[in-house]
């Protein structure tokens, strides 16, 4: 569930910060993008195997995975894509008119994500970039449209964070991925990927900082902040990328980065 969280805790960041002052997150919106995020997480595992079924085979973590293993046919899966794209499609009509569009515009980024790692060192930017959508999609549901001087930092932020969290959980698997030619940043930065990852939360820090002053964001928000740059200090520093255990260990904890932001939005707001 970690990649479920992932997706969806970006969302909460930016419904957390459409909230009035003094008032809660809105319940039935983190409901909604709750259920959405289990779906659309969902739907992309299910592309993401029908686009690697051939690759997953050679991969030691990946080779018992349904359709690589054999256990589902592609037209089975497409099927299952079908009702998961279905479902998800539900929750996005219950949103605004502004939010159906945008919603429904991230849509090419899953579908193409997967084909990134066979043409660029940079899948984990295009990743990046789909996985914190709800950054401004959570915003625009709760306010009818989206305002970009919160909205595009915070989306940023999000970006940052998967760069980092992505970089390090493809460390896990470089070796396999060189053998079967699969790029990503874990290759492209090798030795140096310490210094990488401390680029990416500095970038990360300074836009949650940004978005906060540009919503009027108090006290609990910037402790939380804080709080997540000493986290995330010490995961680069404690990080060995050469373990594939411990890379597992630090990318899921990303979870916690994830959950001390929000509660110092709902903190900061009240």
């Amino acid at each position: 569930p970690s990649g479920t969280w992932l997706l969806y805790l970006p969302s909460t960041w930016s419904i957390g910060l459409a909230a009035e002052p003094g008032c809660l997150p809105d319940w039935h919106m983190l409901s909604l993008f709750g259920i959405g995020a289990v779906l659309m997480r969902g739907a992309g595992c299910t592309i993401n195997d029908m686009w690697d079924r051939d690759y997953d085979r050679k991969v030691a973590r990946t080779a018992n995975r349904p359709l690589a293993a054999g256990d589902i046919s592609i037209f089975q899966s497409f099927i299952f894509l079908g009702g998961q794209l279905s479902l998800a499609l539900c929750v996005l009509l219950c949103l605004n008119y502004y939010s159906i569009v945008l919603g429904a515009a991230s849509l090419s980024l899953v579908i193409t994500y997967p084909l990134m790692k066979r043409i660029t060192y940079w899948p984990q930017l295009v990743l990046g970039l789909t996985f914190n959508w709800g950054a401004l999609l959570g915003w625009s549901a709760v306010k009818g449209s989206c305002e970009w001087s919160v909205c595009l930092p915070l989306y940023l932020a999000g970006v940052m964070w998967t760069l980092l969290y992505d970089t390090i959980y493809a460390h896990q698997d470089k070796r396999d991925d060189i053998i079967i030619g699969v790029k990503s940043t874990a290759l492209q930065f090798k030795e140096d990927t310490k210094q990488w990852l401390s680029g990416f939360s500095l970038a990360m820090l300074l836009s949650l900082c940004m978005a906060g002053m540009n919503c009027n964001q108090t006290f609990p928000y910037y402790s939380a902040v804080a709080a997540i740059g000493a986290h995330l200090a010490h995961q680069i520093y404690s990080l060995d990328i050469d373990k594939p255990e411990d890379c597992w260990k630090k990318f899921a904890s990303n979870r916690t980065v994830g959950v001390l932001l929000f509660i110092g939005i709902v903190l900061g707001n009240l």
